[in-house]
């Protein structure tokens, strides 16, 4: 699949960069996952590794204080783990099983990183409040609000997610792609990649047509260049239709994969153009302001591809 993926989706065309304290940051992110408890040694543990979460918050914010790129490649980890729990570990198999634990959670998110709450939701709620407290530490209650709202995000769309699995149903592409840019948590990382970077527009500025049109579309690149690069072991090991190319599959090409993939490397390379369209655009109004909310965007895209080609999660 990565070779597929290498000759059909257009290479972004950014400057591909890491973090020169990338390596570190891996090791103090492992030792953060277990001191938390989230994984022990093991399968589990060698499955994190393999997904090289430092590795892509590296590339996705290349320059920045240490202690905030830590801050990001943590909730990469959490991610990974909190994904793999629902797709793997048979978490995410259907709502009632899931429920209990998105409610722990959502109840963690309710205290916004207070530094006194109680710590009762289990590892999953104990790292996700350590994540809320250093973001209330780092950032401005506007930041730590926005990254709160859109974590509830991630985890109520994950809850969609179940209930599809449940039902064995394969969403309709309109509904997949609204639904992929919550499940792909993209939002939330591209938060604390600002922070990291030192640049948040306020909100004036993101409630801006053009920045919102350049969110989405930078955050359906993302997603999508994940599903054509995943679809090959997903759909070996255990076939799942929240896949854009499974879903394009099922609705427009008749169950036949090799165009259902083509489709989907088409959609990339489309929304791709049009990214950049908007990206020039937005630029040369003029605004300084928005540049690093900009930079972060089309660092989380490069990042997402080259991370894709090397990181062992999709062998």
């Amino acid at each position: 699949m990565r070779t597929f993926a290498l000759s059909a989706l257009r290479e972004p065309p950014f400057p591909a960069r890491r973090h020169d304290a990338t390596d570190q940051m891996a090791q103090e992110s492992t030792e953060w996952v277990l001191g938390h408890g989230l994984v022990a040694n093991g399968h589990r543990l060698h499955r994190l590794r393999r997904a090289d979460a430092a590795g892509l918050a590296g590339r996705a914010c290349p320059e920045g204080p240490v202690d905030r790129l830590r801050l990001l490649a943590d909730l990469v980890s959490w991610l990974f783990v909190m994904d793999d729990a629902c797709d793997e570990d048979g978490l995410g198999d259907g709502p009632t099983r899931l429920a209990p634990t998105v409610a722990a959670l959502l109840d963690v998110l309710d205290r916004h990183g207070d530094p006194v709450a109680p710590g009762a939701a289990g590892p999953l709620g104990d790292a996700l409040a350590d994540l809320c407290r250093r973001v209330r530490a780092a950032g401005t209650p506007a930041v730590l609000l926005r990254f709160t709202s859109q974590v509830r995000e991630y985890l109520l769309a994950l809850l969609w997610e179940a209930a599809n699995r449940e039902h064995g149903r394969v969403p309709e592409l309109a509904e997949y792609v609204q639904m992929r840019r919550h499940t792909g948590a993209v939002h939330p990382s591209f938060t604390l990649t600002e922070l990291a970077a030192g640049g948040r527009p306020g909100a004036a500025a993101r409630a801006e047509p053009a920045l919102v049109t350049l969110d989405l579309l930078a955050a359906d690149l993302v997603c999508w260049c994940n599903d054509v690069f995943s679809y090959g072991k997903e759909n070996l090991a255990q076939p799942d239709g929240h896949n854009l190319v499974a879903v394009i599959a099922a609705e427009r090409t008749g169950g036949d994969e090799p165009s259902a993939l083509r489709a989907a490397a088409d959609r990339f390379n489309e929304s791709l153009t049009a990214y950049l369209a908007t990206e020039s655009a937005l630029l040369a109004a003029g605004d300084k302001g928005l540049r690093p909310a900009v930079l972060a965007r089309r660092n989380w895209i490069r990042a997402t591809y080259d991370w894709s080609l090397r990181a062992a999660r999709y062998a």
